[in-house]
């Protein structure tokens, strides 16, 4: 009866369920996974390459990342944290390097060597893995659980963990409610922009390094990389403004207008006191083929026509008004978003199990003992960077030490 039940087969469950088998020895851990896939989304991560974590060293400045759950990881990460997870995946024979931005990746740039890595920790220890294992209901007994599968199957264990990724619709939870755990409503995050019909979107495969957006009336804003798609906008910046933004953009069905700076140095006003110098700087020059703020050729032309600039006008001939309208667009153009389209790679819900009802020290349930969450079930979730992997692996490593709140 000594035995540990992981409910999914994704980063957390994993993670989870080779940790508990190898810091236990003498306990059985079953791992049920309801498709036919398992680490789906280890997979896909990061073009295929997977992002397992990010470099940053200080958990202050890490659990800024994270629209929701901010204090609960403060000090979840003092358990495990990104040093832990670098040694780790080493200690295994996977080597992670760090870019530019601070993502991190292994050095094969190939999900599946992480992929590899767990299922060979898996057959090390033991740990049953069972596919199509569709979870019906929990049932409390006197000495632990029993999982009652849809097929009508029961397992038996003394410890139970959650780690069935998050989920889209709030009946979905039922199953855990009737534990008696309260859920915070899910929404998506992380998710693209549509632009139904826009102009721009002729522009599809056109990025900008660095980009300043904002929802306007309101708090939200962002800089980054931005992507011009053929439905509207993505990037890394658009996605971190969808996930600060999930329940706010949720309640406005999707439609509202999104602000663009292109040119996020500047202001309206600071580029129209510098626009002089520009006019003089360039003045016998084609506006059309003299771009001077290093944008995207396509792009510059596209602010160009949009602001009713002939092709043949020169820097010193450009007339006030359509002066005007350039700086506009270059320092706020407006994009009304109509709808959103899922970002399939690093998709991500909100929302969940109610972060007051665990014991961030032990991911044991306070309503429940016994109980264990790992992942997105819980109300967690990072921007786009590697964050929300690295709350998978320390909230996994943390529930499988099976430790009594």
């Amino acid at each position: 009866m000594n035995r540990l039940v992981v409910i999914g087969g994704g980063a957390a469950g994993f993670f989870c369920a080779v940790n508990a088998a190898r810091l236990h020895p003498g306990l059985e851990v079953w791992l049920l996974e309801k498709t036919g896939k398992l680490l789906s989304k280890v997979k896909v991560s990061g073009g295929g390459r997977c992002n397992v974590t990010h470099a940053l060293s200080s958990i202050p400045d890490m659990v800024k990342r994270y629209p929701r759950g901010t204090q609960f990881l403060k000090k979840a990460f003092t358990h495990f944290f990104v040093p832990d997870t670098i040694q780790w995946f080493a200690e295994r024979g996977v080597t992670l390097k760090t870019e530019e931005d601070g993502r991190m990746f292994p050095v094969t740039d190939n999900s599946q060597t992480i992929i590899d890595c767990l299922l060979r920790e898996a057959d090390r220890y033991q740990v049953q893995v069972k596919m199509h294992a569709d979870v019906a209901r929990l049932a409390k007994s006197t000495d632990g659980w029993t999982v009652h599968l849809q097929d009508g199957q029961e397992i038996t264990a003394q410890y139970v963990c959650i780690a069935a990724g998050g989920y889209a619709q709030a009946e979905k939870f039922s199953w855990l409610q009737a534990l008696g755990h309260s859920i915070e409503t899910p929404a998506p995050s992380l998710f693209t922009f549509n632009m139904p019909k826009n102009p721009i979107t002729a522009l599809m495969g056109v990025s900008v390094p660095l980009a300043q957006v904002k929802v306007a009336g309101t708090k939200l804003q962002e800089s980054g990389p931005l992507l011009i798609t053929h439905w509207g906008m993505s990037g890394p910046v658009i996605l971190r403004l969808s996930a600060w933004g999930a329940r706010l953009l949720q309640e406005q069905d999707y439609t509202f207008t999104l602000l663009v700076n292109w040119l996020p140095d500047y202001n309206e006003n600071s580029l129209r006191e510098t626009w002089p110098q520009w006019r003089l700087d360039m003045g016998g020059q084609m506006i059309y083929t003299k771009n001077p703020f290093g944008l995207p050729q396509r792009l510059w032309h596209f602010l160009l026509q949009q602001s009713g600039i002939h092709e043949e006008t020169r820097w010193s001939e450009l007339p006030g008004k359509e002066q005007n309208k350039l700086i506009r667009h270059l320092t706020g153009m407006e994009f009304p978003v109509k709808g959103k389209t899922t970002f399939k790679e690093e998709f991500v819900t909100c929302g969940g199990i109610r972060l007051s009802e665990i014991d961030p020290n032990t991911m044991q349930s306070r309503v429940t003992p016994g109980l264990f969450f790992a992942g997105e079930i819980m109300d967690v979730d990072g921007i786009t960077g590697g964050f929300n992997f690295q709350h998978a692996w320390t909230s996994g490593f943390v529930a499988a030490g099976l430790k009594k709140s």
